[in-house]
């Protein structure tokens, strides 16, 4: 999956990190915290800032120590949140850590490792529940917009 985009829900005013994939036959949107959207769209973005943020730090500790972030894994939907791991190498030995989906998001990004989402949690999402029934109509909205009106939803 690849992050499509990164804006914000235009009825609850709560940033949204919409994943694609390469067919474009699943949209997954994750509402994230806002804290966590700024960590993602300055990745995104490609900017740098003055200091450390926690992601850019997570990520120099984690090179600094000769560990290496092999990919994200968003693994879970259960009572409407989102469940992630990030797959790290460190030597000979992997590690799965639990992470938040936007934690790993920006861990993933920094560390330019792949994304990808369980084929469960994709049928979790477009079958049934509440987060389930807002990302349907978030999905019906964003394949309703122009192209050109995105700047206005961007954060």
């Amino acid at each position: 999956m690849q992050i499509s985009g990164l804006m914000v829900d235009p009825a609850t005013n709560m940033p949204i990190v919409i994943l694609k994939d390469d067919d474009d036959r699943h949209v997954l949107p994750i509402w994230v915290g806002v804290f966590e959207a700024n960590a993602i769209a300055l990745s995104v973005e490609e900017i740098v800032p003055p200091r450390p943020m926690t992601h850019d730090l997570m990520h120099d500790v984690l090179s600094a120590l000769g560990a290496e972030v092999r990919r994200v894994i968003v693994s879970d939907l259960r009572d409407n949140t989102y469940y992630a791991v990030v797959e790290l190498e460190l030597g000979d030995a992997s590690y799965s850590i639990d992470a938040r989906p936007s934690d790993g998001l920006a861990l993933a990004l920094r560390a330019h490792a792949p994304v990808f989402v369980e084929e469960s949690v994709l049928k979790l999402a477009e079958s049934g529940g509440e987060q389930a029934s807002e990302a349907e109509r978030l999905r019906k909205w964003f394949e309703g917009l122009d192209p050109d009106e995105f700047s206005k939803y961007e954060m």
